[in-house]
């Protein structure tokens, strides 16, 4: 079954180059990774915590169907012999079209959190950058790398100037805390339908 993967690579950003006029002393050149960098927040961190818990009632569902397509596989396997043609046939179907219909839950549900995970990587992405051009600015830096992505034209840097650390922690220092995830409550069980009392049947009169 295809596993949903939280937080996939999903942001190419390319080459950062600090803003406004260099000064003839800023010749710095740094790397940083993206990706990590917005993971590595802590609203990053809540973000994912957050996708976690949302999707984790269909990561359960779609894990109840493989286990069914599994025992109905095993039940094929240890009845071959013993089957009628017909019920062999019947039970290859149920197989094939439950096979299918989990294929097609499971790429829905990852094409939802691919697009749930593109929303916040380009909303905390866009937050990134304002301190990634800050902390160049401050610290005399002339161009900076974004190698998070394959196309990425850096084929060696020293670890000196990476500054995905730095950055990380300069999101952080100037961003509210974020509040801690809850997993979703239980639905609580309906509270029981109170039933009319019976009556009380009406006293006997005898007839004197």
């Amino acid at each position: 079954m295809k596993q949903l993967f939280f937080f996939a690579p999903a942001l190419a950003l390319g080459v950062l180059a600090a803003y406004g006029q260099a000064a003839p002393a800023q010749t710095k050149v740094g790397i940083i990774h993206i990706q990590n960098a917005i993971i590595g927040t802590k609203e990053g961190q809540k973000a994912a915590q957050e996708l976690q818990v949302r999707f984790a009632p269909k990561k359960t569902e779609l894990e109840k169907k493989q286990n069914d397509i599994e025992s109905l596989r095993a039940q094929l396997a240890k009845g071959a012999n013993a089957m009628g043609n017909d019920q062999k046939e019947k039970l290859m179907r149920d197989i094939d079209l439950k096979t299918k219909s989990l294929t097609r839950d499971t790429e829905d549900a990852q094409a939802e959190l691919d697009q749930e995970q593109q929303k916040v990587m380009n909303e905390l992405g866009g937050k990134l950058m304002a301190v990634i051009d800050k902390y160049a600015r401050d610290n005399g830096y002339a161009m900076i790398f974004d190698i998070s992505s394959q196309q990425s034209p850096v084929i060696y840097a020293a670890n000196g100037i990476d500054i995905t650390p730095e950055v990380v922690s300069l999101y952080d220092k100037n961003a509210p805390a974020p509040a801690a995830v809850t997993a979703a409550p239980a639905p609580r069980p309906a509270a029981p339908v109170a039933r009319p009392a019976t009556p009380a049947a009406p006293p006997v009169v005898k007839k004197k």
